[in-house]
């Protein structure tokens, strides 16, 4: 399959996104939100994502969204006197005095099947030949495996009514981008035209320079990933979550996408399993994970309660407050010294050259990840193996840094050490070790 023969779209950026997902349903209403906005900020994060947080429609699922100007009930403090319009406001104005940036979801692509604008403005819907609204299905193939009944299609691309559709939206981005979100996640971005995102995020930037647009794209083909970059999205999302650290799509998928846009990663979502519950609780497992989703890729994004190794998953429509859990956990100290890692060097801020290092021992996955310009490197290994020790002897780590005065051992936090005389080094069970010139 031929590719788009155009220039390179990714330029480095100063400080990649770490995104604290804030799931709405499990915060609970907004002035219940200061506890976790203030452990986001703590943790380092420096962008807050919120699920939506508008009026859903009969199956109460929050990407079932009846009314965009109107706020879901659970999130409305009781008796506050204070309109729901003014509480999201405060919400948001509260974060952002944390230092924290605001991201909200924005799905264009369907409504609730019971939104007042499939009567007010029915051209704006798919229909199907019997004169029913179109449900969006899930495909396998060229089978349809799953129905969303709750849910109508838009036909933001074929609309008789699309001059009218298409400002809908814009209007609608520009009014919660004027209330203080300044970053919009578009939910699966590749089944909306890419003519409907470039003239909407040129609307918006053109208003709001500064403004990013993160593309929604896991299951895509490369293809697609391009075209969403080229359009104007500043990022795109990869599968690393989904990587064993051996089979080799992982990486052909980072290099082909590097040239075009830089990429979030995550090690759980609130569309997937909880990581603490596929591990079975391993806590050296998860913090693996997380340090390598936070080094790989520019950007990282972490949901609520993955710092406590939460095991119950996040639910669309049943998550509660009532939900949140007591695990003995906390890695919220560790997670604070790999952002703080994160931030401080160029090479984990951008989607740069990675290269395979063999160390010898193929329990552990070890790279060299640069910078475009090879100016930073910086040397990752990471024991595979949940239940065991692995010892590698590295006699030219060096070599990985051959303009380097020093080759420092990061330890956590602001802590690191000079390399070692010994060439051998230990792994605890999914223990890992970050290398960095120093």
């Amino acid at each position: 399959m031929s590719r788009p023969d155009t220039k390179k779209q990714h330029h480095p950026v100063p400080e990649g996104a770490r995104i604290y997902n804030l799931f709405p349903l499990l915060a609970g209403p907004f002035d219940q939100w200061r506890p976790h906005l203030l452990r986001a900020r703590d943790m380092g994060f420096n962008w807050l994502f919120v699920n939506p947080f508008h009026l859903p429609g009969f199956s109460g699922s929050l990407y079932s969204v009846k009314d965009y100007y109107d706020i879901h009930p659970l999130l409305l403090a009781k008796d506050s006197g204070v309109s729901p319009l003014e509480q999201l406001r405060q919400v948001v104005t509260e974060a952002r005095g944390m230092g924290l940036h605001l991201i909200m979801d924005l799905v264009i692509n369907h409504t609730a099947v019971d939104s007042p604008l499939l009567k007010e403005h029915p051209r704006w819907y798919r229909w199907d030949e019997k004169g029913k609204v179109v449900h969006p299905c899930a495909w396998e193939g060229d089978r349809c495996v799953a129905v969303w009944g709750d849910l109508a299609e838009i036909d933001n691309e074929h609309s008789p009514d699309r001059e009218n559709l298409w400002r809908y939206w814009e209007e609608l981005t520009l009014y919660y981008r004027e209330l203080g979100f300044e970053g919009f996640r578009c939910d699966a971005a590749y089944q909306v035209t890419d003519r409907l995102w470039r003239k909407l995020i040129a609307k918006v930037k053109e208003a709001y320079p500064g403004t990013l647009f993160f593309a929604e794209t896991l299951g895509c083909e490369i293809e697609a990933v391009v075209r969403l970059a080229r359009v104007g999205f500043d990022y795109t999302f990869n599968s690393s979550k989904y990587w064993d650290f051996e089979e080799p799509w992982c990486l052909r998928q980072y290099a082909e996408n590097a040239p075009w846009a830089p990429s979030v990663s995550f090690a759980e979502s609130h569309d997937t399993k909880r990581l603490s519950e596929e591990l079975k609780g391993h806590v050296e497992g998860i913090k693996q994970r997380y340090l390598f989703s936070a080094l790989f890729s520019t950007a990282v994004m972490m949901p609520i309660g993955f710092e406590f190794a939460f095991r119950k998953p996040l639910h669309v429509v049943k998550t509660r407050p009532s939900d949140w859990e007591e695990t003995g956990v906390d890695l919220t100290g560790f997670i604070a010294g790999v952002n703080a890692l994160k931030k401080s060097h160029s090479v984990f801020n951008a989607d740069g050259p990675i290269e395979v290092v063999d160390c010898g021992n193929d329990r552990i996955f070890s790279f060299r990840k640069s910078t475009f310009d090879r100016r930073e490197s910086a040397l990752i290994f990471l024991n595979k193996d949940h239940n065991r020790e692995q010892v590698v002897r590295v006699e030219s780590l060096k070599s990985h840094f051959p303009c380097a005065d020093r080759i420092m051992e990061w330890r956590g936090g602001d802590d690191f050490l000079p390399l070692p005389d010994r060439p051998d080094f230990r792994f605890s069970p999914s223990g890992y070790k970050v290398f960095l010139a120093r």
